[in-house]
C-alpha cells in the first residue's frame, strides 16, 4: 500500500512540475479563450534562490522532490492531475459517522452531492459549510471527509463539505450555485440536522478559499442566510495574479505557479484570466477581489504563506475588507509555500496555523451564543418587568 507521505510526494511531484512551466495553453473545453502569458516582473527585483525563502521547516520535502520534466497546463492534464488530487486522502476515523446526501440543485442542474458529519437532529450545534481546494479544476468533498470528522469533533459542530462541480466542464456560476444550493438547504434544515442558525460558518482552502469567499459575497446580496464566519486558507482572490498582475520569480515557484492560476481562473470564467476590459471581464461575483463593495460581509479568517502565489492578494484582500468596516484576521506565515500546512502538518509554523485558524471558530461561535444567551435573557426581563403570563424562551431570531 502507498504510504501517505509518497502519496503527497506524487501530489507535489504533479503540482511542482509547472515550476518550469514555459507557456500556457487554455483548455479546449471553454471555447475560443485566447492564452494568456504572463508579463514579466519589473526589473530590478532580488536574484533569489527560492528554497532560500522557504522556511527551514517546511524545505526538507521539497528538496527530496527529484527535478520535474516540463509541462504545460492544456486540458490534456486534467485526468493526471485529477488523480493526484485524489491521492491526497487520508483514512476515516470510526467516529463521528459521515453521511452522503444528494439535495436540490441549482434550477435546472443536476442534485449537489453532500458529505455530512455530526448531524443530530433536536440539537444546536453550530455548523461549517466547508469547499474544498483543487484549482476549481480538481479535488473531491469525499477527499475532505477525515478533515471533516476532525473538524466536527474539535467544535462539536456539524461539518457538511459540498462536492461542487469543476470547471472547465462548469464554468462560473456553476459551483457558485451549487455551494449556494447546499447553504440554503442546510438553514431550510437546520431543526433535522440540528444546526443552530445564527451560528453558520463558511471554511475553503485554496480555490476553496475562492468559493467560501465568493459564497460570502453572494449570502450578504441575497441577504437569505447569515454567516457568522469567513474563513479563508491560502485562497486564490484574484485572476489577475500571474496574468496581467506580474508576480516576483521567487514568489508562486512551488506547488501553484502562475502557469497553473492562470490556467485555473480561464476554466473557471470561461475567458482569459486577468482580462481587464469591456465584455472580456469576469462575471460579476466571479472573483472576490474584483467586488467593488465589501461591506457588509460576515468577519474574516485570512491565512497564507509568505512564498504563496497568492500572499500579496490575499493581504490586499484583507486590507480591503478592512477599509470596507469588515472584522479581519490576517496571518502571513514566513516562509510558507502553498498548502504548507497540509504537506508538513506537524512543522511548529503548521500546527501554530492550523490552531489560529481554529481558535478564530471558536471565537465566532461562542460571540454568537452568548449573544443569544443576552438576548433570551433580555426577553424574560422584559416579560417580567410587563408583568406578562410567561416569558419566552427564545429569541424571534432563534425561533425563525
Amino acid at each position: 500500500m502507498t504510504s501517505r507521505r509518497e502519496l503527497i510526494r506524487q501530489g507535489i511531484g504533479l503540482m511542482a512540475a509547472t515550476a518550469v512551466t514555459p507557456s500556457f495553453a487554455a483548455p479546449t473545453v471553454v471555447g475560443q479563450a485566447t492564452p494568456v502569458a504572463s508579463p514579466p516582473y519589473p526589473k530590478p527585483y532580488p536574484k533569489l534562490d527560492p528554497m532560500q525563502l522557504v522556511n527551514p521547516q517546511f524545505r526538507a520535502l521539497l528538496q527530496s522532490m527529484p527535478d520535474p520534466p516540463p509541462m504545460e497546463w492544456t486540458a490534456a492534464i486534467l485526468p493526471q492531475f485529477r488523480e493526484g488530487a485524489r491521492g491526497l486522502a487520508r483514512p476515516l476515523l470510526p467516529a463521528p459517522a459521515v453521511a452522503k446526501r444528494m439535495i436540490p440543485g441549482p434550477k435546472g442542474a443536476p442534485e449537489v452531492p453532500l458529505y455530512i458529519t455530526g448531524a443530530a437532529a433536536g440539537a444546536s450545534r453550530p455548523a461549517v459549510l466547508h469547499f474544498h481546494g483543487g484549482g476549481f479544476i480538481a479535488g473531491s468533498a469525499a477527499d475532505s471527509r477525515r478533515d471533516m470528522q476532525e473538524l466536527a469533533a474539535n467544535h462539536d459542530c456539524v461539518a457538511i463539505s459540498v462536492d461542487y462541480r469543476l470547471a472547465p466542464e462548469t464554468p462560473f456560476p456553476g459551483s457558485l450555485e451549487d455551494n449556494y444550493a447546499a447553504l440554503l438547504w442546510m438553514y431550510a434544515n437546520a431543526a433535522e440536522l440540528g444546526i443552530d442558525r445564527s451560528r453558520i460558518a463558511v471554511k475553503g482552502e485554496s480555490a476553496g478559499g475562492t468559493h467560501a469567499a465568493a459564497l460570502a459575497i453572494a449570502a450578504r446580496d441575497r441577504g437569505e442566510v447569515p454567516i457568522c464566519l469567513q474563513v479563508l486558507i491560502y485562497p486564490a482572490l484574484d485572476d489577475r495574479t500571474g496574468s496581467t498582475t506580474p508576480v516576483p520569480p521567487y514568489i508562486g515557484h512551488y506547488i501553484w505557479t502562475a502557469a497553473a492560476n492562470r490556467f485555473a481562473w480561464t476554466s473557471l470564467l470561461s475567458k482569459p484570466a486577468g482580462s481587464i476590459a469591456g465584455s472580456a471581464q469576469p462575471p460579476a461575483g466571479s472573483v472576490p477581489a474584483r467586488v467593488e463593495n465589501l461591506a457588509g460581509l460576515p468577519p474574516a479568517w485570512i491565512g497564507v504563506g509568505s512564498v504563496d502565489l497568492f500572499a500579496n492578494e490575499d493581504l490586499e484582500y484583507g486590507r480591503q475588507l478592512l477599509r470596507a468596516g469588515v472584522s479581519t484576521e490576517l496571518h502571513l506565515v514566513p516562509g510558507g509555500f502553498h498548502g504548507f500546512d497540509l504537506f508538513v502538518p506537524q512543522a511548529p509554523l503548521s500546527v501554530a496555523f492550523t490552531e489560529a485558524w481554529n481558535a478564530a471558530l471558536s471565537r465566532a461561535f461562542a460571540a454568537r451564543t452568548n449573544r443569544n444567551r443576552k438576548e433570551i435573557s433580555h426577553e424574560k426581563d422584559q416579560c417580567w418587568r410587563k408583568r406578562l403570563p410567561g416569558w419566552c424562551h427564545t429569541s424571534s431570531r432563534d425561533r425563525g
